[in-house]
């Protein structure tokens, strides 16, 4: 599969040759970053939202990130272990990974071995609902033969062994915080998810969810003279507009991420000359999800669950259809300019097209979906210019997060579906609350009590084995898991399944790319979700702001450590 990147603006080895703005740990004063979907929790095993997951990268780290090209780099260890270096066995059944000598939690206790094993167990243990339970995939024992040594250990051959502790998305927990935490009480230890104490640059000072958080310098981070800046507030809240303008026109903040804006807008902003506009693309596919399960409230506690298939959706037909009547160029093309590519696929490819495995969506075929309808039995019985079919109304409940490009998306679709003969009625939910983690909330994309659903979703590093792992039976949010899994959709298919399986033995570059192909093609064909943009990061930052290197493949606040004040 072809896996492009763009980084606009300084070259990385320039930003990191650049000097701080000033002498020492601290001495840039504050900054100030406007994430307006505001983080619910600063716990990313408790979240699959990448809000929740960037804010605690400040605090939580894992052992490898992603550099902005998609390439691995050491962060807690000193060397990546490979076969060839001998840290992954010859059966590719164990990696061994070794720490950094002297690293500290921010409490001053020491990062042991123990800590990457608790990680394991705290994320598997039954009940727990972890979100990422995917990134530990067929582990079945972390030996510590000493106090720097872990081994992960793995049930079959593991040709892509970089899931456990590896990117944002499964930093390590320490064992002391956590200990009490485990399985059902996971959600309720406030004090840990919401305050985590961990190896970064900072650690938490305060937190009110869905609105601030506000850091300070870990005193234990490992190199003395980063991070450059004393305190980094994260303010949630507003929209993606009042987020730009607050940084590239009255830079009342320093930096603005998911600057979700049609370009003109973004534009005119950057003509006041007080910040800029960086991008990158990488994984990163605003999709549709359809709901294979029935949300309606008559169903009580079983409604959007297995237990009560979908009335209308169940049928492939309506999927297809419905995929068929969507303009996605048009959509690109208000929604993101140059930041956007219309696409057919969950896997990202080349920018010219090749490496897709079907491209057919891209041109809209409203005729072809009247009378893919029509031969399914779907037609207006009643004049009312909504088919039905069994005495069932072809009517859908659509939802997404409050922000003006998803909402005009939502009105161009809604007009689209009426052209083929389906109402739709729209929704929207802010989005702290949509990609929030409550499990008790009714509006979260996790609980998806609605028909169908717009979001963007994405996978850390250049191997998508466990972002595709994700739409496999056993990762339907339900009840019993506090509603926490990315199949959202509560899609099952054993053949789906099963090239999962096969992908998690496979080697070799080009066998797992046909495989992962493969699940794309399953996903796609079936209208389990509906790809729309293959969408570019834009984010913004004011002129002053020295040392930002916007990375598609892992956090955007990656290197938060190197950011710095500008002396001109």
């Amino acid at each position: 599969m072809t896996l492009p990147t763009t980084l606009t603006g300084l070259a990385l080895g320039a930003l990191m040759a650049l000097p701080l703005g000033a002498e020492g740990r601290g001495a840039d004063g504050a900054l100030r970053i406007l994430y307006w979907q505001a983080p619910s929790t600063l716990n990313p095993y408790l979240s699959g939202g990448i809000k929740d997951n960037e804010a605690a990268s400040l605090c939580l780290e894992p052992l490898i990130r992603y550099d902005p090209t998609g390439a691995m780099i050491p962060w807690l260890v000193d060397v990546v272990p490979t076969l060839e270096n001998g840290g992954v066995s010859a059966d590719l059944t164990r990696i061994t990974w070794r720490l950094k000598d002297g690293l500290r939690w921010s409490d001053g206790s020491a990062v042991t071995s123990d800590d990457l094993r608790f990680t394991w167990e705290y994320c598997t243990a039954e009940g727990g609902g972890c979100a990422q339970l995917e990134k530990f995939a067929d582990v079945v024992a972390v030996e510590t033969p000493d106090t720097r040594t872990a081994t992960v250990i793995f049930s079959k051959p593991k040709p892509f062994p970089y899931g456990p502790f590896v990117g944002p998305q499964a930093p390590i927990l320490q064992a002391a915080q956590f200990a009490d935490c485990v399985g059902p009480r996971a959600p309720t230890c406030t004090d840990a998810n919401f305050a985590p104490i961990g190896t970064g640059p900072y650690r938490v000072t305060q937190f009110r969810p869905g609105d601030v958080v506000v850091y300070e310098v870990n005193p234990e981070y490992r190199d003395p003279s980063k991070p450059g800046f004393a305190t980094v507030t994260i303010k949630g809240g507003g929209t993606a507009e009042s987020a730009a303008r607050a940084v590239l026109e009255t830079a009342e903040f320093d930096y603005a991420w998911n600057l979700q804006l049609s370009p003109d807008v973004l534009s005119r902003m950057q003509a006041r000359g007080k910040g800029g506009v960086v991008s990158a693309f990488g994984s990163l596919v605003e999709r549709i999800a359809v709901n294979f399960t029935d949300p309606d409230p008559a169903h009580g506690a079983t409604r959007a669950t297995a237990a009560h298939p979908h009335p209308v959706l169940s049928n492939p037909a309506v999927r297809r259809a419905l995929s068929m009547a969507l303009d996605r160029g048009m959509m690109a093309e208000i929604g993101y300019g140059p930041a956007g590519r219309p696409t057919c696929n969950l896997l990202p490819v080349a920018a010219d097209g090749t490496g897709a495995a079907d491209n057919a969506c891209l041109q809209q075929n409203l005729a072809g979906a009247r009378a893919l309808l029509d031969q399914a039995g779907w037609v207006d019985s009643d004049g009312d210019g909504v088919r039905d079919k069994a005495g069932q109304d072809l009517r859908l409940l659509f939802q997404t997060s409050t922000n003006a490009v998803r909402q005009d998306f939502q009105a161009v679709i809604k007009e689209w579906w009426r052209q083929i003969g389906v109402a739709t009625e729209l929704r929207n939910i802010d989005a702290s609350v949509f990609f929030g983690a409550d499990p008790g909330s009714p509006d979260t994309m996790q609980k998806f009590h609605a028909d169908v659903q717009m979001y963007a979703g994405a996978f850390d590093g250049a191997d998508p084995e466990a972002y595709l792992t994700t739409w496999t039976c056993d990762k339907a949010p339900h009840p019993e898991n506090q509603w926490q899994g990315a199949n959202v959709s509560r899609w099952c298919d054993p053949a789906y399944d099963a090239l999962a399986a096969e992908l998690a033995v496979t080697a070799g570059l080009d066998a797992r790319a046909a495989l992962a192909w493969a699940m794309n093609d399953s996903l796609v064909k079936n209208g389990v979700v509906l790809p729309l943009v293959d969408r570019g990061r834009v984010s913004g930052h004011v002129n002053d702001l020295g040392g930002v290197a916007i990375n598609a493949w892992d956090s955007e606040l990656w290197n938060i450590a190197d950011w710095h004040r500008i002396k001109y």
